[in-house]
């Protein structure tokens, strides 16, 4: 397995994981943040790909307060419980801090649930999710830019 940025001539594998690894209202509001994020700053889209197939990806987002967001987290089911949704994490944790972006917060929506475990694990308590009643727009994060 190999973590690296995204690029452009990944976008149909990404789509196509998301399509696999998400429920389908959480792929279609995850599809349209991934674009917004791609025009944006596409150094907080991170990939994971194992021999040439990309088999993860975490979104990542910064708000006009200098906080951190990790938007989503995709692991495609054959490769889930094999530490690539943990090393996505962490390789956006790294982009943050090289932006000196020292608050890391969880985008607290119910497609975030089901990985809550993952993120716990990492030291992400429930102090560190975005409320749902405050859900995160990447359209808002970015109004002011990165």
């Amino acid at each position: 397995m190999r973590i690296r940025s995204f690029q452009l001539s990944d976008v149909n594998q990404v789509m196509e994981l998301l399509q696999e690894a998400l429920m389908e209202e959480c792929y279609e509001d995850t599809k349209r943040a991934f674009a917004r994020q791609l025009s944006w700053d596409s150094e907080l889209i991170v990939i994971a790909e194992d021999e040439d197939k990309v088999i993860g990806t975490v979104i990542g987002t910064i708000d006009q307060n200098n906080t951190g967001f990790i938007y989503r987290t995709a692991v495609h089911p054959d490769y889930r419980r094999q530490g690539v949704g943990k090393n996505l994490v962490s390789a956006m944790e790294q982009r943050f801090q090289q932006r000196n972006i020292h608050r890391i917060m969880i985008a607290g929506d119910p497609h975030n649930k089901a990985i809550a475990p993952l993120y716990e694990a990492m030291g992400y308590g429930a102090s560190k999710f975005l409320e749902a009643f405050q859900k995160l727009s990447i359209a808002a994060a970015n109004a002011v830019g990165n």
